[in-house]
């Protein structure tokens, strides 16, 4: 699950940012169907945190640091748990259908352990 080094030219090469951005295709495509009242509310909530996810990824990569990508990828690590509970209110609130929800949860887990595997492999080489 870890990134071979030796390959990352950008942050386009990193699995979890590739991972990240189809979460975030995906949450746009569900908050579509949110009611037109949320759209300030919660479908911006929602949109803005799973944006922030491939944002603080890009961002981190970006920077001269290990320390510094390390604190990006926290930040993207946040973003993923507020796009969590984001979309546990939008189950609770009935705005997604069960498919959908277990589907978003399945890419969220996934993009959540590669961004733990990327923290610690930046951690073991410090």
């Amino acid at each position: 699950m870890l990134e071979d080094k030796r390959q990352i030219k950008s942050h386009r090469d990193l699995i979890a940012w590739q991972k990240a951005m189809d979460l975030v295709i995906g949450a746009y495509q569900v908050s579509k169907q949110f009611p037109r009242d949320e759209l300030y509310g919660l479908t911006s909530q929602l949109r803005r945190a799973a944006v922030s996810v491939p944002a603080n990824i890009a961002e981190g990569q970006g920077r001269r640091s290990k320390a510094e990508f390390k604190q990006f990828l926290g930040n993207a690590r946040g973003s993923l748990l507020e796009l969590d509970t984001h979309l546990e209110i939008a189950f609770r609130l009935e705005y997604l259908k069960a498919t959908d929800y277990a589907t978003l949860q399945a890419q969220l887990k996934e993009v959540r352990l590669i961004i733990n595997g990327l923290l610690r492999s930046l951690t073991s080489d410090l």
